[in-house]
């Protein structure tokens, strides 16, 4: 069960990484067309490519190497410590030796009421955890090392170094799309210099509309991808808790009284909400498929559901 769990949420986790993929560069290559039209200069489509994947690189580094230090500094979480914190010590230290990680991640703990975790890091020797004071005062022994153990499934998985690749993708399309949309606001688009039309103006017609489609969707489907993504991560992570700790009824416990919470995440924002374990913004839980579609999260039920039955 647990191993069929797995796989399964890989499997389709790079099943939406590759259409990711597929999508941006489909962006790219339509906008680096549209430049060269317009200005009747084949090379604005090569220079526009190679800039783009230069810029996408260049984040993509910085967020591989500083990522996990922004992350926690935004949050203002501060290194446990070993004698007041021994208890989560003693918790991970366990979980490291079952999970076969190199070496144990750093511990930080938030001070704030509200039960909330996440984990980052750009790999297993370069990861961290951080949790709550409110987590670490509701959740009994049990439930704490469910916890602990789906942070150490998001560092096993690589699903720290997914996310900040996602992140940095779908920061990169938004940023694109403004760029386009600012230069025909501006600049009115330009005039295509030179003669063109004749029988290719039918086809120009639909490049430069499928085009404009592609910019207007862009942002929003870059978006809900990297959400269906988090929500996949956060399946695979349930799943390598139950097995590394094999008691799926810690999690699941810890689950539902996170979610009962009332109290958000101060320091918490649209840009970190999809790290913690849950929903850390609090924002009304609605049951349709729209909601959930948008949702950082899977439903806690659901979730709640599938540890049970493991």
């Amino acid at each position: 069960m647990f191993e069929d769990q797995i796989r399964s949420n890989i499997n389709r986790t790079w099943v939406l990484v590759i259409g990711f993929v597929v999508f941006f560069t489909v962006l790219i290559y339509l906008l680096g067309w549209f430049f060269s039209y317009h200005y009747d200069n084949p090379d604005i489509a090569t220079y526009f490519l190679i800039g783009a994947l230069a810029f996408t690189l260049l984040s993509s580094w910085g967020s591989y190497y500083y990522s996990d230090r922004i992350v926690i500094s935004s949050v203002g979480a501060r290194p446990a410590d070993p004698v007041q914190h021994k208890r989560l010590y003693d918790m991970v230290e366990g979980l490291q030796l079952a999970a076969g990680l190199p070496v144990i991640p750093r511990l930080y703990v938030m001070d704030d009421p509200s039960p909330n975790a996440f984990a980052t890091g750009r790999n297993p020797s370069h990861s961290a955890i951080v949790v709550t004071t409110g987590l670490i005062d509701i959740l009994k022994n049990d439930e704490l090392e469910g916890v602990l153990a789906h942070e150490m499934g998001h560092i096993l998985n690589y699903d720290i170094l997914l996310a900040t690749l996602i992140s940095v993708l779908v920061g990169t399309v938004i940023l694109i799309s403004h760029f386009f949309w600012r230069w025909m606001w501006y600049f009115g688009g330009g005039r295509r210099r030179g003669g063109g039309g004749g029988g290719g103006g039918a086809a120009v017609l639909v490049m430069l509309a499928i085009a404009i489609i592609f910019l207007v969707l862009a942002p929003i489907a870059a978006q809900l991808i990297q959400l269906a993504v988090s929500r996949k991560r956060e399946f695979l992570a349930d799943a390598t808790s139950a097995r590394l700790t094999r008691y799926p009824e810690g999690l699941a416990k810890a689950l539902q009284k996170i979610s009962a919470a009332p109290v958000p995440v101060a320091r918490a924002s649209k840009a970190t909400a999809h790290m913690f374990i849950d929903d850390p913004l609090k924002k009304p839980k609605r049951s349709s498929w729209l909601t959930n579609l948008f949702s950082t999260h899977p439903p806690i039920e659901e979730r709640v559901s599938r540890l049970l039955a493991m």
